[in-house]
């Protein structure tokens, strides 16, 4: 085989699997959290993107939750996890919610989701500082089976999830299909596809309905 030939086969392999790696790499089913039913057509859907222990995914969850149960029959809403590299244990307890959504209904995720939030100083900072990761681990473990209400059938199976390659690709693939999205902080927020304005910032209610208003009309 001539160095021409030899040299446009190589080529032509890198090309094609430059081609194929999106395809082989992609999750079973699609990211993310379902909040309530699957999605229905002709509805608005509103994509947040959240870290459980960021403070300003905290404090817009009330009002975002307010105006999905409002306009439950209309708009659709799905969590996808991105945890911030620059926040402590941001992925141990994404990867927490990922373990729970294939343990329990999507229910306990969002009950879970809320517990980090209000409980979120019991992660970062002084709290965590002088922590082995295996002690703080340990710690997610123990709180999530208490957020889920029956510590003692839960938690070795939580415990084992952390071991589970499965739930560390689960929250690889979120926090990736939120850099394909172009995100870059949290809370961040996608209606029907686009992007809101101001992220990383919390948004109230009202601001909520001066984005969904002139959708559900």
């Amino acid at each position: 085989m001539s160095f021409k030939k030899l040299k446009c086969t190589s080529l032509g392999f890198v090309t094609l699997w430059c081609l194929l790696w999106p395809i082989v790499s992609q999750p079973a089913v699609p990211d993310g959290f379902w909040y309530g039913e699957t999605a229905e057509e002709e509805k608005v859907l509103i994509e947040a993107f959240f870290d459980p222990v960021c403070p300003d995914s905290r404090d817009s969850w009330p009002s975002l939750k307010q105006v999905v149960q409002e306009f439950a029959s209309r708009v659709r809403l799905v969590v996808h996890t991105f945890p911030l590299p620059y926040h402590d244990n941001a992925f141990a307890t994404s990867r927490a919610l990922h373990i729970t959504n294939k343990l329990k209904n999507i229910s306990a995720t969002y009950h879970l989701l809320e517990a980090f939030f209000h409980h979120q100083e019991q992660f970062y900072g002084k709290a965590t500082f002088n922590k082995s990761k295996a002690i703080v681990t340990d710690h997610i473990v123990e709180f999530t089976a208490k957020a889920l209400g029956s510590s003692s059938s839960y938690h070795s199976a939580i415990k084992s999830g952390f071991k589970d390659t499965n739930t560390d690709h689960a929250t690889r693939y979120a926090f990736k299909y939120g850099c394909i999205r172009g995100v870059y902080g949290t809370p961040f927020f996608f209606v029907n596809g686009f992007p809101l304005a101001d992220a990383g910032s919390p948004l109230n209610y009202k601001g909520w309905r001066k984005v969904l208003d002139p959708l559900l009309r």
